[in-house]
C-alpha cells in the first residue's frame, strides 16, 4: 500500500473540476480515518497510539522538530509559506517559533476552515486558498517555503520547485518533507501500486493525481539532503523515519 498523505494540494485539475476533486479526496480521507476532530488537530503531531496512522505521525513529529530546529538557527525569524497546509497543524507549529510570520495554503476548503477556526487567533498566522504561485497572485516573497506531504501532487518536481524559488527572498530556502522519493527504476511499479490502491478504495480517478518523484528531478537545483532515511548511519541507528528532508537554497 502506498503512503497516502493526510492532506491534498494540487494545482492541476481545471478550476471547474477542483471542487469535485477536493470532495472526492475528502471522502477518501474519511474512509482512511484521516479526518480528525478539532481536539485531535490541536494535539497533532501527538496522537493516540491506537490511531491506525500512529507510526506515520511519529515520523512527522520528528520532521517537524527538525524543521523547527533549523528555523531557530536562522539569523532572522523567517516569513514562511506552507504549500498544502491541510488542517493547519504544521503551520501552527511553525508559527510558535519566535518572530516568524506564517502563511498556510490549501485548496481543501473543509480543512482550511478547520485550520482557521483552531489556529486563526494567532496574529502571525494566516490561511489562504488562493494559489500563491498563480500569475495573478500577489508577488510576495518568503524566506522559507515548505512542502510537507504535498509534493507528490505536482506532476513536475522541477517546475513547482522553480515556482517556489521565484517566491523566495535571496538566501531563502525551500524544504520538502514527509514525502517519499523513489529510485527512477522503481517509479513505474510504485505508480501501479498507487492506482490499485485508489481503485480498491473506490476512488480510481484520484490515482491520476498522485505522482512519484525521484531525486534525479532536482539535478538542476542546488539542493542538500538534510535527512536521508537510506543513509548507512540511519540504518545502523535503526531509525524508522521513511521520509527525506530536502533543502533547496536560493543564492544570495
Amino acid at each position: 500500500m502506498p503512503y497516502i498523505p493526510p492532506k491534498i494540494i494540487h494545482d492541476l485539475p481545471p478550476r471547474n473540476s477542483a471542487k469535485d476533486f477536493a470532495e472526492q479526496y475528502l471522502a477518501l480521507r474519511r474512509k482512511e480515518q484521516r479526518v480528525y476532530s478539532d481536539e485531535e488537530v490541536r494535539q497533532l503531531p501527538a496522537i493516540s497510539v491506537h490511531n491506525p496512522h500512529y507510526k506515520e505521525w511519529i515520523a512527522r513529529k520528528h520532521s517537524c522538530n527538525r524543521l523547527l530546529k533549523y528555523i531557530g538557527k536562522l539569523e532572522t525569524p523567517p516569513d514562511i509559506l506552507e504549500i498544502g497546509c491541510g488542517n493547519g497543524w504544521l503551520s501552527h507549529k511553525l508559527s510558535t517559533a519566535a518572530g516568524t510570520e506564517v502563511t498556510g495554503y490549501d485548496i481543501n476548503q473543509a480543512e482550511l476552515q478547520q485550520a482557521k477556526k483552531l489556529f486563526g487567533h494567532r496574529l502571525n498566522l494566516q490561511f489562504i486558498s488562493q494559489d500563491p504561485f498563480a500569475p495573478d497572485a500577489k508577488k510576495e516573497l518568503y524566506d522559507v517555503i515548505v512542502f510537507a506531504a504535498s509534493i507528490q501532487y505536482f506532476p513536475s518536481l522541477a517546475i513547482i520547485v522553480e515556482k517556489a524559488m521565484e517566491r523566495l527572498q535571496p538566501g531563502g530556502s525551500t524544504h520538502i518533507i514527509d514525502s517519499h522519493f523513489y529510485k527512477p527504476g522503481d517509479v513505474a511499479a510504485a505508480k501501479q501500486r498507487t492506482m490499485e490502491y485508489y481503485a480498491s478504495m473506490g476512488f480510481p480517478e484520484l490515482g491520476e493525481h498522485y505522482f512519484h518523484h525521484s531525486l534525479d528531478e532536482l539535478s538542476a537545483f542546488n539542493y542538500e539532503i538534510l535527512y536521508n532515511p537510506r543513509s548507512t548511519w540511519n540504518r545502523l541507528m535503526q531509525r524508522s523515519d521513511p521520509f527525506y528532508w530536502i533543502c533547496i537554497k536560493k543564492n544570495k
